[in-house]
């Protein structure tokens, strides 16, 4: 924006000015609110001003009207889109300034501007729909492992391969020739189930026991007789002794069907309560990536994101699972740090089959954070400071331009929602250099 003189009092002719230049705001990216209401200022040709003004005082700050600064710009991270921080980048550089030059030019009571005041650059407002969208670094797999640790005595007889899979019922590994069976349940086996028992645990082997075709006995969470005599006739196709009690190490409880993410053990070895004899993963693909604590809004349970695949193409995900972790640092050296957890699961057969061909792969994920349809937007940069507070924009008509208080709503994509009286589809605004 170009210089302006300030026009003095009329009741001082003296006069020069004492107020320094408005501080360079932040500003709060709001939600959605209704326009304020402010009336578009009357605009004045040059011909309205006959005083001429006096020359212009550099106030203490060093600020000059006529040596704007450019907008703050940052290195964005590979394919990462930080819109928020952006916006308050660029409105702290620019609209900082913009500020500054409409509390001090030379503008009448409506705040218009002659052409010699023109801005060097204008836009037009856009209707469009926008998206606060960000792109994530994450990695395809099947991820986290989790570890099955002995409970059962004896020697390692026989091991599944890396990269198997195993679903309810099957042999997830043998000791002194004796299976130790993969089961469905969320309750981790933790002692034995015996008749008079109850609990959660319970629940879950009876439900197992006649998802594999035992009969009986009704599911529920008590170790009956029934239960017991249902127990026998499994511990028998099993090869175990028949007992009609469940040993604890004998069953091990998942969420689902398993794949062997790794062996920690070797056949032959003993093993006992507490050592790890391998850890293993979901069977379908899922992405895992980590998220700054900042950006915690992207990552809501529930929400669909986009992931492309190192081949360029494009599946739909859902965020399954969010947690926040803190690293500790390494020995005291580094400060903690806190890190948001994110596991993408890939919906339907077409992703899944999408992925397949990729068990370890870098993949980028697209959040969408907020959606606007049908909005009035601007660039960032039009954004100005008024005086008395809140935001505005310099519209430009003809040879004459003027200020007009507007509201934001959503940032994105270096735009910014608008909405305020007399600012319409095409309406062109102010822009820096």
């Amino acid at each position: 924006m170009s210089e302006a003189a300030i026009v003095p009092d009329d009741t001082s002719p003296e006069h020069t000015p004492s107020e320094s230049p408005p501080e360079r705001a932040l500003p709060e990216v709001r939600s959605e609110q209704g326009p304020r209401e402010r009336a578009l200022p009357e605009v004045r040709s040059e011909q309205a001003h006959s005083e001429t003004p006096p020359e212009y005082t550099q106030p203490e700050t060093g600020f000059s009207p006529s040596e704007p600064t450019e907008p703050m710009r940052r290195r964005r991270h590979k394919r990462r889109r930080r819109n928020a921080v952006i916006a308050v980048g660029v409105l702290a550089a620019v609209g900082g300034v913009a500020a500054a030059g409409l509390g001090l030019a030379g503008r009448d009571g409506s705040g218009a501007a002659s052409a010699s005041q023109l801005p060097p650059a204008s836009a037009d407002v856009t209707r469009q729909t926008l998206k606060d969208s960000q792109s994530e670094d994450g990695e395809l797999g099947y991820g986290t492992a989790t570890a099955a640790t002995g409970r059962v005595a004896g020697t390692v007889t026989e091991l599944p391969e890396a990269g198997e899979k195993i679903s309810r019922g099957r042999t997830l590994y043998e000791v002194d020739d004796k299976p130790v069976t993969l089961m469905y349940g969320g309750t981790p086996a933790y002692r034995d189930l015996k008749p008079g028992v109850e609990g959660a645990d319970v629940e879950a082997l009876e439900r197992n026991l006649d998802a594999l075709g035992y009969s009986g006995f009704t599911v529920d969470d008590e170790y009956t007789d029934a239960t017991a005599d249902a127990v026998q006739e499994w511990q028998e196709d099993r090869g175990l002794d028949e007992t009609g009690a469940v040993e604890l190490g004998r069953v091990v409880f998942a969420p689902g069907a398993v794949r062997v993410d790794a062996v920690d053990a070797e056949e032959g070895a003993t093993t006992g309560p507490g050592q790890k004899v391998l850890s293993y993963t979901g069977t379908t693909q899922v992405v895992t990536l980590e998220l700054d604590t900042a950006d915690r809004r992207l990552a809501e349970k529930g929400t669909k994101v986009a992931v492309e695949l190192p081949d360029g193409t494009s599946i739909e995900g859902r965020i399954e699972d969010v947690s926040t972790e803190i690293d500790p640092g390494d020995d005291g050296q580094q400060d903690p740090t806190t890190k948001v957890k994110v596991t993408v699961a890939l919906d339907g057969a077409k992703a899944q089959k999408a992925a397949a061909s990729y068990v370890l792969a870098a993949v980028d994920v697209f959040f969408t954070a907020g959606e606007r349809k049908d909005v009035l937007t601007v660039p960032i940069a039009a954004l100005v400071v008024l005086p008395d507070g809140g935001f505005g924009v310099e519209v430009v008509q003809g040879s004459t331009t003027a200020y007009v208080a507007v509201e934001t709503g959503l940032f994105a994509n270096g735009r910014v929602e608008i909405t305020g009286e007399g600012i319409a589809e095409g309406t062109k605004v102010g822009m820096p250099a």
